[in-house]
């Protein structure tokens, strides 16, 4: 019967524990929370962009969901959407955060974070894997926070990149 006790009155505690752990986890990558929006330039030219993240299942990932829409151009006369979902999630294995990506357009990319700078506003991910490309293709991330309402996005693929500036709501 004491263990009972014991179990019910400090489970609290424990389950508090855990989630403050898992808080902890995700300070890092706190700064994306949100929703922006803003103008960028990148291969279809110049566009507008969505952009929001936020946490899902119980704090286990980050989800962002990215819309770009680009104005009419020769090749596209009613213009162009682009659409894509991303998961961060931490690898504890690896003791890494992975970013995945799913593309209207059919490419999933899993990058890894590569590095983080000192003031840890600057985030660049690496490829591990990009699917259905062309083999010998890799891709960079990298996320500068400018401030609480602007992130800063550069995606670079081999020599082509475009950057795009998102500023919150």
């Amino acid at each position: 019967m004491k263990k009972i006790v014991f179990l019910l009155l400090f489970m609290p505690s424990i389950l508090a524990a855990q989630n403050t752990k898992r808080d902890s986890l995700w300070m890092l990558l706190k700064p994306f929370i949100g929703t922006r929006k803003g103008q960028g330039e990148g291969e279809p030219g110049k566009g507008n962009y969505e952009r929001s993240y936020q946490f899902i299942l119980n704090k286990r990932f980050i989800e962002i969901r990215n819309k770009s829409n680009y104005p009419p151009t020769a090749q596209y006369p009613s213009g162009e959407v682009h659409e894509d979902i991303g998961y961060f999630s931490y690898d504890n294995a690896r003791k890494a955060f992975i970013l995945r990506q799913f593309h209207v357009e059919g490419f999933v990319n899993q990058f890894k974070l590569d590095s983080v700078s000192t003031d840890k506003k600057t985030f660049v991910f690496v490829t591990e894997s990009i699917e259905n490309i062309p083999d010998g293709f890799k891709a960079k991330e990298t996320y500068r926070i400018i401030n609480e309402k602007e992130i800063e996005e550069t995606f670079e693929m081999q020599s082509q990149g475009r950057v795009i500036q998102f500023i919150q709501e």
